[in-house]
């Protein structure tokens, strides 16, 4: 009998294999990290074939833990590091080279040749995407101009392209011994190749940036069978969810209809708004697939990435030397009444949505002689819900929708006091579910529908469950007339690099 779903969380640092039952609940977890390779400043890369390893791993470490056999597992979804490209040989499955990490900046002079006169905003109207470093497919470019023979391998179809996801399902599937080629429509609308609205290859991105076809997966929906594990502990179970990690904790917190938002506070946030069947475009804002769910009408988003929250902790812990660890935060934060006028910019390497400017660096402002160190404790952690709201600002810009809610989730959902001040900035609550690893019980949500272990996604709600809200206390005049003075803050950061 089939107990569980079993969902591959593979991300920038580590692989997990988390096992779900069907109450929604976690019941097995195996981990393990793999390295961060970084040959020159701005490059990062991963071992692809040691990812691999340490997939196999996590799902013989999960399935020993908690006794479970292969029988048990219904089916195996899939949530990956996003933009994170491969290219390996067709024929004996190596890698051509590492894989080049979503973080990864070497391509930022190809990117300014690809935009050249038209500038990075010529294929958004098609793709979602400003031309930029971040996504797969100028990575692809770099690779196949840069490693030794790739371009005419590609040409010649030995060669084969995909994101994590598409790695790991063509590996568990056989590799090259039948393994399946495909990726789903949340990873490959992170490729800049992809057309949103036919969800079909692009053919203008594909000769902009000299791409054969050849070598890209075949696009599926987000919840379908994609074919059968063969040569782990989990053989002759189907692979039947991917989704991009992001896409995956939007769809594990349950957001499935137009105006539900969600945001994960981790080193960097990411916050993600349903705009159901409609295409939104915001020049501040990335739009991408949200969910395709089997033969379902296909469900877009808008993203906003904000780029330090977390981190911003950890550098008061480890370069300023406020605190011994960063859960301390929060104590430190509650020793004042408030900011005491003190606001804190984090653009430590620039800042990321709304205002995409590299020139800006980080500022401290409204300092006396009153200002100690909880003020600037406090000021960290404000700064966070002040760069959520100003993400849900541009969307409210460009799009109506019902916006009543936010869930969240990651690391920093545990401090209550940035918790309550997050509801108080936005006016609406704050919502913390009780498994917080909304990533992969989103891909475990995804490969349960496609094969019948969840009925559908009204059941998925009800295995939804909240651990905490958190409702708005501040005053409407109180909170604009604090938000102005962040707006005031974050001018100060601009045109100094």
């Amino acid at each position: 009998m089939a107990n569980y779903i079993a969902a591959i969380d593979q991300g920038t640092t580590s692989t997990r294999l988390i096992l779900f039952g069907a109450d929604g609940q976690i019941a097995a977890v195996d981990q393990r990290e793999h390295e961060q390779i970084h040959p020159r400043a701005g490059w990062v890369e991963h071992d692809a074939a040691e990812i691999w390893r340490r997939t196999r791993e996590v799902i013989g470490g999960a399935l020993a833990s908690s006794g479970a056999e292969a029988g048990e597992i219904a089916a195996i979804g899939i949530a990956n590091q996003r933009e994170t490209t491969v290219v390996w040989d067709r024929e004996s499955g190596e890698p051509i080279s590492n894989a080049l990490v979503w973080q990864d900046t070497r391509t930022a002079e190809l990117v300014r040749e690809l935009a050249g006169g038209a500038g990075i905003d010529r294929l958004r109207e098609r793709v979602g995407l400003p031309l930029s470093t971040y996504f797969a497919g100028p990575k692809l470019a770099w690779m196949l101009e840069h490693v030794p023979g790739a371009r005419v391998r590609a040409e010649a179809g030995e060669l084969a392209f995909g994101t994590i996801d598409s790695w790991l399902l063509w590996n568990l599937t056989g590799g090259p011994h039948g393994g399946v080629h495909a990726t789903d429509v949340t990873n490959a609308s992170r490729t800049m190749l992809m057309d949103l609205r036919t969800l079909d290859w692009h053919e203008e991105s594909l000769e902009l940036m000299g791409i054969p076809r050849a070598m890209l997966p075949a696009i599926r929906s987000s919840s379908e069978v994609y074919g059968e594990a063969v040569g782990t502990a989990l053989g002759g179970r189907p692979v039947a969810g991917i989704l991009g990690d992001q896409q995956a904790a939007l769809f594990g917190q349950s957001c499935f209809e137009r105006g539900e938002a969600k945001n994960t506070y981790g080193t960097g946030s990411f916050l993600l708004v349903n705009t159901g069947e409609q295409i939104v475009h915001c020049p501040q804002l990335l739009t991408s697939v949200a969910a395709k769910i089997g033969a379902a009408p296909t469900r877009y988003v808008l993203e906003g990435s904000i780029a330090v929250t977390g981190a911003a902790v950890q550098w008061l812990r480890d370069q300023l030397g406020l605190i011994d660890s960063a859960a301390e935060v929060e104590a430190l934060a509650s020793t004042v009444q408030d900011n005491g006028g003190v606001y804190f910019v984090p653009a430590f390497s620039g800042l990321f949505a709304p205002y995409w400017r590299d020139d800006a660096r980080g500022v401290i402002v409204g300092l006396t002689a009153y200002a100690r160190a909880g003020h600037i404790a406090r000021a960290v952690l404000e700064a966070t819900a002040w760069q959520t709201r100003e993400v849900l600002d541009a969307v409210d810009a460009v799009a109506e929708v019902p916006f009543a809610e936010l869930r969240v989730d990651g690391g920093m959902t545990a401090d209550e006091l940035l918790m309550q001040f997050q509801a108080d900035v936005l006016g609406v609550p704050v919502i913390r579910p009780k498994v917080t690893e909304t990533t992969a019980l989103g891909a475990a949500f995804a490969a349960g529908l496609a094969v019948g272990f969840w009925a559908d996604q009204a059941e998925l709600r009800a295995r939804w469950q909240e651990d905490r809200r958190w409702e708005p206390q501040m005053g409407s005049a109180q909170r604009e007339r604090e938000y102005a003075q962040w707006k005031k803050a974050v001018t100060r950061s601009f045109d100094w690099a």
